[in-house]
């Protein structure tokens, strides 16, 4: 069976975007509760040279609807990361989510031999469809999404696994 590159990733995206607002919705409800300054957290990191919770959530962002929009052949929509609260990057979730439930099965479906190129500093990333989606986007997507939960655990916010997984 062939796979299913729209299947494998938009619902993807939106499930753990999903997870990804329950858990801020959970931290600014932790620093309300504890009079945290929510810049406390939006603001933390795991290592000094890690970047930041907002940072990560924007990058969860940016590789979500770049993947969904070069899987597409569309343009890869631009946000001016400028969040500075837990409503912006819900914002932005949401924002993100309406653009990736925009895209149909049959623009992303056979894209696997598409080339992707990915702007970077130097020489862009070259890529495939498929082994952009596999080894690129979704492992990135999920580092960040990773990072962002680890950091608030770091603070002090009761979250586990399934908060991270969602319910089946």
């Amino acid at each position: 069976m062939a796979i299913s590159m729209y299947q494998a990733s938009v619902p993807v995206f939106v499930r753990m975007f999903g997870n990804l607002s329950a858990i801020l919705t959970k931290a600014a409800a932790y620093a309300e509760a504890k009079k945290i300054e929510p810049r406390v957290l939006l603001d933390a990191r795991l290592a000094p040279d890690m970047l930041s919770l907002t940072r990560q959530v924007q990058i969860v962002s940016d590789t979500a609807k770049g993947c969904g929009a070069r899987l597409a052949g569309v343009d890869v929509p631009k946000y001016e990361d400028n969040e500075a609260s837990f409503d912006e990057l819900q914002a932005r979730i949401a924002k993100t989510v309406a653009f990736l439930n925009g895209l149909r099965p049959e623009q992303i479906d056979g894209s696997e031999d598409r080339d992707v190129s990915i702007p970077t500093r130097g020489q862009p990333l070259q890529f495939k469809a498929l082994p952009y989606l596999l080894n690129f986007a979704l492992p990135n997507f999920y580092f960040h999404v990773t990072t962002t939960y680890a950091i608030l655990r770091h603070n002090g916010l009761d979250i586990g696994k399934m908060d991270y997984l969602g319910q089946p």
